[in-house]
């Protein structure tokens, strides 16, 4: 599905729940435009993990999600061999010629597809979506294996030869930037980065994600999370968290904030004990009377 304008991709983002600034349509217009993959930086939690999930939506394709961590390789991302069923089939073939069973056993039907090689061999009627997620998580190493993938849509299998994608997936990946990702990855995609968003942007984000906010609740959630991301914190808290405590907030059928209300719920926010232990009880007071000052 093609939109026309940078706006029209806007607004179909929006009727999705996801609100997206100019610069991000941009980005993700021009990658669907273009075919090229999209990087998206940015802290933990500013909504870049959903911009895929939300696309998928919005187009009804699949979403194919590898998520990255330390030790990633190719059998565990773009294919490997099934060794039993290998095994089963040359034991049925005993007494026949041995070379001919060792080739027969290199077929597709003994290969196990992983994200990668399901992406680019998708028989759906629309490509797929491709997320590749927190690459940073993964090793260096891991990225040489995506390079041929996201600069001519194919794999080299030794036993099979060179499989290319009919339609290319569409490319996100992100990244909480806590390595740097290289150069040569970098050249094959358009770079997005997310800031955390704005307070009046953040508002529309509450509003659109936790309709059960009442309009003053919401905006002081808001402000205090704006306020809260002033401090020095081991981890500040995402867009995702100010959602998590505004549903929390709602959950217990709240109206207003109060030191109590905060403290009994800092949980739902933040993440780490010592930034509870740092904002609780005076950092809290400090932080609604400056909310309250605005």
């Amino acid at each position: 599905m093609e939109y026309p304008s940078i706006d029209a991709l806007q607004q179909a983002l929006a009727a999705h729940d996801y609100v997206a600034d100019r610069q991000l349509s941009t980005s993700l217009f021009l990658a669907l435009k273009l075919q090229k993959p999209l990087l998206l930086e940015g802290e933990a939690g500013v909504g870049k993990t959903e911009i895929a999930k939300t696309l998928a939506r919005m187009q009804d394709r699949r979403l194919i999600r590898l998520q990255c961590y330390e030790g990633l390789d190719a059998s565990t991302t773009m294919y490997e061999w099934n060794y039993t069923r290998q095994l089963l089939h040359i034991r049925a073939l005993e007494g026949g010629a041995a070379g001919s069973a060792l080739q027969s056993i290199f077929g597709p039907e003994f290969l196990i597809k992983r994200p990668l090689l399901e992406a680019l061999e998708s028989t759906d009627a629309r490509a797929p979506i491709l997320l590749i997620d927190e690459l940073d998580r993964a090793d260096d190493e891991f990225e040489a294996f995506l390079l041929e993938l996201l600069s001519d849509w194919q794999i080299t299998i030794p036993e099979l030869g060179t499989i290319r994608a009919a339609i290319p997936p569409t490319v996100i990946i992100t990244s909480n930037r806590t390595r740097e990702i290289h150069d040569a990855l970098k050249r094959r995609c358009l770079f997005q980065w997310i800031e955390y968003p704005s307070l009046q942007k953040e508002l529309a984000i509450v509003r659109t994600r936790v309709p059960q906010v009442s309009e003053a609740l919401g905006r002081q959630v808001v402000m205090f999370v704006q306020e809260l991301r002033k401090i020095d914190l081991y981890k500040q808290p995402g867009v995702a968290e100010t959602i998590d405590w505004a549903a929390a907030l709602a959950a217990l059928d709240s109206h207003a904030l109060t030191i109590e209300l905060i403290d009994d719920t800092l949980g739902a926010l933040l993440k780490y004990q010592d930034d509870i232990a740092q904002v609780r009880g005076d950092g809290v007071r400090s932080l609604l009377g400056k909310i309250g000052a605005q």
